[in-house]
């Protein structure tokens, strides 16, 4: 699976971004999709979707900010940010768990930086 995120930037505080992740390759081994944050010295969650888009699932800093979206005619999720924190400022990644068993894939995109400016 192969993973080509967009949608980062500057913004400002209380501001909006949204991110997205194309899927290709594999796609019809997909279990679930998903976006992480790296800020110095930590990887978090921060929202995942199963491929059906049927569950969702959120780190504690995106509850009730972030929503996660699944577009199943092309394979992509959007990340909405709303409300954006200075502490939001990270390289974001988009991930996607495949495969079953011995054949299971973690997949990563390059990243996308986003910062937010108090």
């Amino acid at each position: 699976v192969q993973l080509v995120e967009s949608g980062g930037g500057l913004v400002q505080a209380g501001g909006s971004l949204t991110l997205s992740c194309a899927a290709s390759g594999s796609t019809f081994s997909i279990n679930a999709m998903g976006w992480y944050r790296q800020a110095p010295g930590r990887r978090e969650l921060v929202a995942v979707i199963t491929s059906d888009g049927g569950s969702t699932d959120y780190g504690g800093s995106a509850k009730g900010r972030f929503t996660i979206s699944l577009d199943k005619s092309n394979n992509t999720i959007h990340l909405q940010m709303n409300s954006l924190k200075p502490e939001d400022t990270a390289v974001y990644y988009c991930n996607a768990d495949s495969g079953v068993g011995v054949q299971r894939r973690s997949s990563w995109g390059q990243g996308t930086q986003v910062t937010v400016s108090s």
